[in-house]
């Protein structure tokens, strides 16, 4: 039987263990479904359900801040794993495009780019941790509090498991039976004859999970916007440019939206980042705000709100830094290191505040990424620093950046999780460097890998944040970029913000295969249908929730498993 001192057992070695194995699956179930539509989800909740399923149904250990360590470590292989794929995929490309010029990145060079992202995410964070999340009251952190509901909840943790092991199951017996097997396509596409434009779905349990995670409003969006880009904009295109119309079948289509349609969706996600940015800018300002006159770390606390030694994180950060700068396998200049820093504590506060707002799920980071590849690549190319070492260097900036505001996120959710139960700060803090450390090791591979069996920007895994990185990059440094199907993105960007439409789940939507739009749009409909039947009183005790996040994870994992064996 458990002890009184046993249930404040938080950082032992089987919750490290433990969050080791979660931040890696989880991290690698992310990269792919990132890769493939643009988006990925919140493992805390997840890792956490897993947590008290392993430790208190399994090993018997009854300890909530033991599973709350297990959930801060595991959450941070899903953050990392964003950042990465928002960005690196298009050093990938450039290397097939354009052979002479660049090369594939090496497994080291993605290693240090994403460890060093994820320590300065978390060291950054650590001054905000009681400005913000002890005294700053209007944050309410919505996916901490969550998550610690569901800690508190831990009897129900069987059930809540069951549920995601359920959905990892089927999510990879579909994916073996459609990417493995082959008996069932992933995809279907028909041609729209009379209006020249072209409708289908994608068989993917993953998306479903998506889009009944994200709910009926932001899926229905994404799927207007794909109609928007396949029905309207597609046969518009279709009609104006040369013999297009002469055979018409589903691969035209594509053949349109890829080289025409795609890049709309580019301006429109491009300007949609900038919006959000501009929206946010008194959010920015207030965040600085709590800093004045405060100390950060371990003044005056006790030893159960105490902080990493500021003197710690000040040497760390800056050790990073010189780092980034000084190892030959980095790219990046002084001036390079120097954005970083800069451009990383800015966006790390905003991000850390943006989310105790607003939530994980609508927190920019894709606009602040824009923002750092604009500004890194104007001032790369102003000082010299052009061509393909200008372009790779704009991209290991705006990763490490990228990865910065991702962790910086996740980690101000996993403090306000264990502010609640009573967790020691300095030993979550550890955990998220144990969880951003093991998934920089994986995450390498993880790239490669499903480079190589599918590339990047293919059907498979169309990366779409990064291929929009790669154009804003190369469109800076003086590539040959279609701007005005670009520019006319930017003002459909602007309309849609006019009449107060979100920008991003309709730009993600045109950017994207009509059948990933439409199996997301399901998965919303059927997140509605539930909500409905069980009432609004009940809308926070759903197991659909949990069982979709099963079916990202299975289909992820299985899909990793088909690259590692496409490449046998």
């Amino acid at each position: 039987m458990e002890t009184a001192g046993n249930k404040k057992k938080e950082l032992t070695l089987t919750a490290l263990l433990l969050g080791v194995v979660l931040a890696v699956v989880f991290g690698a179930a992310n990269a792919y479904l990132g890769l493939r539509v643009g988006l990925t989800v919140s493992a805390s909740v997840p890792a956490a359900v897993v947590s008290m399923a392993v430790l208190r149904f399994v090993l018997r250990r009854d300890s909530i801040l033991e599973n709350n360590m297990v959930q801060t470590i595991g959450s941070a292989g899903e953050s990392l794993a964003a950042g990465a794929i928002f960005t690196l995929p298009a050093l990938y490309l450039w290397a097939e495009e354009r052979p002479a010029d660049f090369s594939a990145p090496e497994l080291l060079f993605v290693t240090l780019i994403a460890l060093a992202g994820g320590l300065l995410g978390v060291l950054l964070m650590v001054p905000l941790r009681r400005p913000l999340i002890v005294e700053d009251k209007s944050l309410t952190y919505p996916e901490g509090v969550a998550c610690a509901d569901v800690l508190k909840a831990g009897e129900a943790g069987a059930q809540h498991a069951r549920n995601v092991f359920v959905g990892l199951g089927a999510g990879a017996a579909v994916k073996a039976v459609t990417g493995g097997l082959k008996w069932i396509p992933e995809s279907f596409l028909w041609p729209v004859r009379g209006v020249c434009g072209a409708i289908g779905f994608d068989v993917s349990p993953a998306l479903l999970g998506v889009g009944y995670i994200v709910g009926p409003r932001v899926s229905t969006l994404l799927f207007g916007g794909a109609l928007f880009g396949w029905m309207v904009l597609l046969p518009i295109l279709a009609v104006a440019l040369p013999d297009a119309g002469s055979v018409w079948d589903a691969q035209s289509a594509k053949a349109i939206w890829k080289n025409y349609v795609r890049y709309v969706g580019v301006g429109a996600i491009a300007m949609g980042g900038f919006l959000s940015l501009m929206r946010s800018l008194p959010v920015f300002i207030q965040a600085f705000k709590p800093l004045k006159g405060r100390g950060g770390g371990e003044s005056g606390a006790e030893g159960t709100d105490r902080d990493l030694s500021m003197k710690l994180v000040a040497g760390g950060v800056a050790c990073v830094v010189l780092f980034i700068w000084l190892v030959p396998a980095v790219p990046v200049s002084f001036l390079g290191a120097v954005l970083i820093a800069l451009f990383g504590f800015f966006f790390a506060t905003v991000s850390a505040r943006m989310v105790g707002l607003v939530g994980s799920s609508n927190n920019p980071i894709s606009g602040m990424t824009i923002a750092t590849l604009v500004v890194a690549t104007l001032v790369l190319r102003e000082t010299g620093m052009v061509g393909a070492a200008g372009m790779v260097a704009a991209i290991a900036i705006g990763s490490v950046v990228c990865i910065v505001a991702a962790i910086a996120g996740d980690t101000a959710q996993d403090l306000k999780t264990g502010h609640i139960l009573g967790a020691t700060p300095w030993k979550q803090q550890v955990g998220e460097i144990v969880g951003v450390v093991a998934s920089a090791l994986v995450i390498g591979g993880v790239l490669i890998l499903l480079h190589r069996a599918w590339r990047f920007g293919s059907d498979a895994i169309s990366a779409p944040q990064a291929m929009m990185m790669k154009s804003i990059v190369e469109g800076i440094m003086g590539g040959g970029l279609p701007w005005g199907l670009i520019a006319g993105g930017a003002v459909l960007a602007v309309v849609l913000t006019l009449f107060r439409v979100p920008v991003m789940p309709v730009a993600i939507g045109m950017y994207l295969p009509v059948g990933l739009g439409v199996t997301m749009f399901a998965g919303g409909l059927l997140r509605g249908a539930m909500d409905r039947r069980r009432g609004e009183a009940a809308a926070g005790e759903d197991p659909g929730t949990l069982l979709s996040a099963g079916l990202i994870a299975g289909e992820g994992l299985c899909g990793i498993a088909l690259a590692i064996f496409t490449l046998l």
